[in-house]
C-alpha cells in the first residue's frame, strides 16, 4: 500500500481518539463547566450529528479543491477546535467546537476515503479502506485509554490539548505524503452538473443497500461498545480498571478485523458476509448469555471486535466500489453510513437500559440489528457482493 495511506491513518487515529475518548471525560467536563452530566453528554451527540451532516456537506464543498489542500485544511481546523475547546470556560463554546471538529473530521474522512480509492488499483479499495480504518482501531487500543488516563491525571483540558498536538504530525504527513493534484474534480466538468451526477448515484439500489447494511452492522457494534463499562463492572463484577482492559481487547480485535477485511473485501466479500455475518450474530447472543463470566466476557469482546469490523469494513468497502461513479462524493457516502450507525446504535441501545434486560439490553440490540442485516443481505448476497467480472448494475 502507498505510504500516503499510512500518513492519512495517523490523522484518522487522532480524530478517532477525540471521538471515542470523550465518553470517559464527560463527568470531569460537567464538574469543570458547572453543567449536568446529561448536558455534558450532548457533546457526544453534537459530534455524531456533525459527522453525519458534515460528510456529504464538506465533501461537496471541497470537491473542487486538490485533496492535499482539503485534507490539510480539515486537519488544521480540527486542531484549532481542540485548542479553543481546551481553553474555554463556556460550555456553549465547547459544544460549538465539538460540532466544528466533527464537521472537519467528517470532511477529512470523506476526502481521505475518496483519495484512497485513487491511490491504489481499482480492485484494492478494500485494502486501502483497511489501512485508513486501522487508525480508528489503534485509537481504541491506545488513544482512548491514553486519553482517559491523561484526563484523569491532568484533567480533560490536557486531553483536548494532546489531540491538537497529535494533529501536527498528521498535518505534516498530509503535506508531504499526498500528491498535490490528487482528488481534484476535472475543470472541464460543470460543477453543478457533475455534483448532480454524483448525488444521483444514490438512486442506484445496490449502493443504497450496502450503505444500509453497513449502517446496521456499525450500529450493532456501537450499541454494545458504548455501554461496555456497566457490563464489565456490574454484570461481570470486575473492577473499574478492567474497563480499559476490555476496551483494549475490543480495539485489538477490531484491528484484526479490518486487516482481514482488507484482505478479503476486494476478492471474497460474499464469503465474509455469508460466514462472518452468522458468526457475528452468534457472538452477540453468546455475549448476552455469558457476560457474567469474566473469562467468557474477555474472550468474546475480542472476538466480536474482530467479526464486527471484518463484516462492517467489508460492507463499507462495497460502498466505495458501488460509488465509483461518484469519485469526489463516494467517500462521504461511506462516512455517512459509518456514522449513522455509530449515532443510531447507541440511541436504540440506551432505550433498553431501563427495561428488564438491564445492562445486557444493548447486547441484545446488537444481535437484533445484525439479524435484520442478515435477513436483508443473505438472500441478496450475490447482488450485494457480485463476483469478479459480474455486472454491477
Amino acid at each position: 500500500m502507498p505510504l500516503p495511506l499510512y500518513l492519512l491513518a495517523v490523522a484518522v487515529f487522532a480524530m478517532g481518539t477525540s471521538e471515542f475518548m470523550l465518553a470517559g471525560l464527560v463527568p470531569d467536563i460537567a464538574t469543570s463547566l458547572d453543567v449536568s452530566v446529561g448536558a455534558a453528554g450532548l457533546l457526544t451527540s453534537a459530534f455524531a450529528v456533525g459527522m453525519i451532516v458534515g460528510a456529504p456537506l464538506m465533501a461537496a464543498l471541497a470537491r473542487r479543491w486538490p485533496a492535499r489542500a482539503s485534507l490539510l485544511g480539515f486537519v488544521l481546523v480540527f486542531a484549532v477546535a481542540h485548542v479553543v475547546g481546551a481553553l474555554t470556560a463556556s460550555f456553549v463554546v465547547l459544544l460549538v467546537t465539538r460540532v466544528i471538529a466533527a464537521l472537519a473530521n467528517a470532511g477529512f474522512l470523506a476526502v481521505a476515503l475518496s483519495t484512497a480509492a485513487t491511490l491504489v488499483a481499482s480492485d484494492q479499495k478494500g485494502r486501502a479502506l483497511a489501512v485508513l480504518l486501522s487508525g480508528t482501531t489503534v485509537a481504541t487500543i491506545a488513544g482512548v485509554p491514553g486519553g482517559a488516563v491523561l484526563g484523569a491525571v491532568f484533567g480533560w483540558r490536557a486531553a483536548f490539548a494532546a489531540i491538537a498536538l497529535l494533529c501536527l504530525p498528521a498535518a505534516f504527513g498530509v503535506l508531504k505524503g499526498v500528491p498535490a493534484r490528487v482528488g481534484k474534480a476535472p475543470r472541464d466538468t460543470p460543477a453543478g452538473s457533475s455534483l448532480r451526477n454524483e448525488i444521483a448515484q444514490l438512486a442506484i439500489p445496490r449502493l443504497v443497500l450496502v450503505m444500509l447494511l453497513g449502517a446496521l452492522v456499525n450500529a450493532a457494534t456501537f450499541a454494545t461498545f458504548t455501554f461496555l463499562a456497566p457490563i464489565v463492572t456490574d454484570t461481570a463484577g470486575l473492577g473499574e480498571l478492567w474497563v480499559s482492559v476490555v476496551l483494549v481487547l475490543f480495539g485489538a480485535g477490531s484491528f484484526v478485523g479490518v486487516t482481514l477485511a482488507g484482505r478479503l473485501a476486494d476478492e471474497r466479500p460474499g464469503i465474509v458476509i455469508a460466514v462472518g455475518g452468522p458468526l457475528l450474530l452468534l457472538g452477540w447472543v453468546a455475549l448476552a448469555t455469558l457476560a457474567a463470566q469474566p473469562v467468557a466476557l474477555l474472550l468474546l469482546v475480542s472476538v466480536q471486535g474482530t467479526l464486527s469490523f471484518a463484516l462492517g469494513g467489508t460492507l463499507i468497502a462495497r460502498v466505495l466500489y458501488e460509488a465509483a461513479g461518484a469519485p469526489t462524493m463516494g467517500g462521504s457516502y461511506a462516512t455517512a453510513a459509518l456514522n449513522i450507525g455509530a449515532a443510531g446504535g447507541p440511541l436504540v441501545a440506551a432505550a433498553t437500559l431501563g427495561t428488564d434486560a438491564g445492562d445486557l439490553g444493548p447486547v441484545w440490540v446488537s444481535g437484533l440489528l445484525v439479524t435484520v442485516a442478515l435477513l436483508i443481505a443473505l438472500p441478496l448476497r450475490r447482488f450485494v457482493a457480485p463476483r469478479a467480472g459480474q455486472a454491477v448494475r
